[in-house]
């Protein structure tokens, strides 16, 4: 960030340079527009969009500031342009400093306005793994304001569905992707989730990203009865002229403010029925829990008591990491426990006097299942086995919600790396931490500082980061290194170039796993293939279809991976080179399409020119190949060769064009008697043949019989022509072959029998055989 751009930000807080514009948001089935999106923008310039206005804050350490000064704009900019009741006016919260958001400056507007300001504000589920205490609080103090809390974002990520619940969200407003996206297995899983909390709540859906009337018609499948999107208006400094105003009805705030205070034993409802157990029989049920957990998978949260930290044996220990890998969030409270007690799970230290101190408690949250293990110590004396506990186990949903609330609000945030810190794997490899690296994309970033003559025994290590940090923040490949040896193989490292391609700041992919940037679409074979060469430790390159940022756009990305091991030959990183070739694919899926379009050109050639013209019908030609190459198979072959009788006496009264109709419509009968694996052709003027084929050993004079009563029968039938329904017959010739005959051996033996058909039916006699 240079100084200009620094002192340009200073000078946009300063100068009051953030102003808002207004989206507005539609009630689907009246149209009436019930409220408005203030969305921030600097001053016309580098800084006015907003990512590169609060990418430059965050850089600067001005985020907060910016983040106030935003929503005293949508403030400021809604009184004066009159967005007052009936209207509501929805507001985001930058959730990096949404705990500590000054609010009395907007609650001094509020009282200014010359009407009553309704405020709803919008919380992203980027602050909801983070630091869920400070949102839980949050959302309570907004809450006593009396403003409505909409979740942002529903779908982008699987952790807002498993948080929907405890947030208790008054609207949820779908990622713009569920309505532009064609629907798959992850909009199912989404829409059942949403709407099983809006139908329990009461809660409003609000469909983002409407551009035209087939995003307005996802959206209503959907059960969205709010709209936003380009359809109804794009953001301006006022209100879209033309739009009747109207109403939004929220549902009644809960009341969630006493679950922070208390411990989950003491929110069971009272009159609960309570049993004793001895500690063995709840570890039991604390397993069964756990399964529980992991069968809902990455849209389930879950909470657990250890009273002290020395409960968390290595058998537990082991099973959390299966839970953190596998769900959306999961935390640990106990005595001594540190804030992340394992990688990616969630702790925090209670107090001795803590209430939850003296508590065994087993909290599973999901969109569609919730149950609680709510336990509490009796202090039985003795050995620490036999210890027993007065419990309940809970399947209502609102003591399930309200114990998780209870447990997440004490929750410690998640240290973050302060900026400008280099990623620890990088600091690895260019301390020289790392060896081993295989031939390819890890040789070449593992071996830059190697290259430049500072990264080897006894190099400086801080001269090594400067320079292997130089090297990665200026290729243009997007580079990635994945910690392979924590839980779920999270980012630890991404270059400039790979925020770049992947459409996220850094701060929103570190400590996840690459399968962000999957979607509808990526090939499971090639994932499959990726994960088998990760499992394995080996190298692995391939191109994948990835997504893009927010929006989820579709690209092709060509991806180089490789171990990094350390000097004991285990793996611990992985490296990855990454590169967008969505244009190269593209240009050569289009090359394919043309060439199955040529081909299947020159088969359609090809066949035509094997076909008689008239009847569509293969000719002699297509049917000696075919029966040529039954034959040379071992195959057993009947022919039936077709004479027509009666044929030229319908040239004769009808003319030509009626005896090409004669021959059509014959065509086709023949066709619908044929059995499987049987072929019928022309032979030109009016006799046509049929082929048939039997397996070695299998008799076919037979059916070639009673083919051959089908076709007379088929073709005797009266045929309409110029309104007039003529009759002929067909003589059949029946030839089945013998080893060695040819094809025209067959042709020739069926001709003969067609013959003797005819003269026995003109009643000349047989002729003598010849000498």
């Amino acid at each position: 960030m240079t100084q200009e751009v620094t002192v340009r930000v200073r000078d946009v807080l300063l100068g009051a340079g953030v102003r808002s514009v207004f989206q507005p948001i539609v009630e689907l089935d009246t149209g009436d527009v019930v409220a408005y999106e203030a969305l921030a923008r600097g001053p016309v310039g580098p800084l006015e969009r907003p990512d590169r206005l609060f990418a430059a804050a965050r850089a600067e350490g001005l985020l907060a500031q910016l983040d106030e000064a935003c929503r005293a704009a949508a403030f400021r900019g809604a009184v004066a342009s009159g967005l007052l009741a009936p209207l509501t006016l929805f507001v985001n919260v930058e959730p990096e400093v949404l705990d500590s958001a000054p609010l009395d400056e907007l609650l001094a507007i509020a009282e200014g306005a010359p009407g009553d300001l309704r405020v709803v504000v919008e919380i992203t589920e980027r602050a909801l793994a983070a630091r869920p205490a400070e949102l839980l609080r949050t959302v309570a103090r907004v809450r006593e304001l009396g403003w409505g809390v909409a979740l942002d974002d529903v779908g982008a990520d699987a952790m807002s569905l498993a948080f929907m619940p405890l947030l208790q969200p008054d609207v949820v407003k779908l990622d713009l992707r569920l309505v532009q996206e064609r629907p798959g297995a992850a909009v199912a899983e989404i829409m059942h989730a949403v709407n099983a909390y809006a139908q329990a709540s009461g809660a409003t859906v609000l469909a983002e990203g409407i551009e035209d009337e087939r995003h307005l018609t996802m959206a209503r499948a959907l059960g969205a009865h709010l709209g936003q999107g380009w359809l109804f208006g794009r953001p301006g400094p006022a209100p879209v002229p033309g739009l009747r105003a109207g109403e939004l009805r929220l549902p009644e705030a809960p009341a969630v403010g006493r679950f922070a205070e208390s411990s989950p034993f003491a929110l069971l409802p009272p009159g609960t029925p309570l049993r004793r157990s001895p500690k063995s029989l709840l570890i039991e049920l604390s397993k069964q829990l756990e399964r529980e957990a992991l069968r809902i998978g990455s849209t389930c949260v879950v909470a657990a008591t250890f009273q002290e930290a020395r409960h968390l044996t290595p058998a537990t220990t082991g099973r959390y990491r299966d839970l953190v890998e596998r769900t959306g969030f999961v935390c640990a409270l106990g005595e001594g426990l540190p804030a992340e007690p394992l990688p990616g799970l969630r702790g925090a230290a209670l107090s001795p006097h803590d209430p939850v101190r003296g508590e065994w408690d087993v909290v599973v949250l999901g969109p569609h299942f919730a149950v609680a293990l709510l336990a509490r110590d009796l202090g039985d004396d003795g050995p620490d086995a036999r210890r027993t506990f007065e419990y309940a186990l809970t399947y209502d949903r609102g003591t399930v919600v309200a114990a998780a609330h209870s447990l997440l609000s004490r929750v410690a945030p998640r240290a973050a790396r302060p900026a400008g810190a280099p990623a620890p794997a990088v600091t690895a490899v260019a301390a020289g931490t790392t060896t081993a690296v295989g031939p390819g994309v890890a040789a070449a970033v593992g071996a830059a500082a190697v290259a430049a003559g500072v990264a080897g025994p006894g190099a400086d290590a801080s001269v090594a980061e400067r320079v292997l940090q130089r090297v990665l923040g200026t290729t243009s490949h997007g580079v990635t290194i994945a910690d392979v040896t924590r839980p779920d193989q999270p980012l630890v490292y991404v270059n400039a170039a790979f925020e770049e391609l992947s459409g996220l700041r850094s701060e929103q992919v570190l400590g996840r796993n690459c399968r962000f940037l999957q979607g509808p679409g990526t090939d499971p074979a090639v994932l499959a293939a990726l994960r088998a060469a990760v499992e394995d430790g080996r190298e692995w390159s391939g191109v994948l279809l990835n997504h893009r940022g927010p929006e989820r756009t579709p690209w092709w990305n060509e991806i180089q991976l490789a171990p990094v091991r350390d000097a004991d030959g285990r793996v611990v990183r992985y490296v990855g080179l990454q590169n967008d070739v969505t244009e190269r694919v593209e240009a050569q899926r289009a090359l394919e399409v043309e060439r199955d379009r040529t081909r299947a050109h020159l088969r359609r050639i090809e066949d035509l020119a094997r076909t008689d013209a008239l009847t569509g019908l293969p000719d002699r030609r297509h049917l000696a190949d075919r029966v040529a190459g039954a034959l040379a198979a071992g195959n057993a072959v009947a022919l039936l060769l077709c004479d027509l009788d009666g044929f030229r006496a319908v040239n004769d009264r009808f003319g030509h064009g009626a005896g090409d109709d004669l021959l059509v419509a014959v065509a086709g009968r023949l066709r619908d008697v044929l059995p499987p694996g049987g072929l019928a052709a022309r032979l030109g003027g009016d006799e046509f043949i049929v082929a048939l084929t039997a397996p070695p050993g299998r008799p076919a004079l037979g059916a070639a019989r009673e083919v051959a009563a089908r076709l007379s029968r088929a073709v005797t039938d009266p045929i309409p022509l110029d309104g007039v329904e003529v009759s002929i017959s067909v003589s059949v010739g029946v030839a089945v072959s013998a080893a060695g005959d040819g094809v025209e051996d067959l042709l020739h033996r069926a001709d003969e029998a067609v013959c003797e058909r005819k003269r026995a039916q003109r009643g000349e006699p047989r002729p003598a055989p010849l000498r």
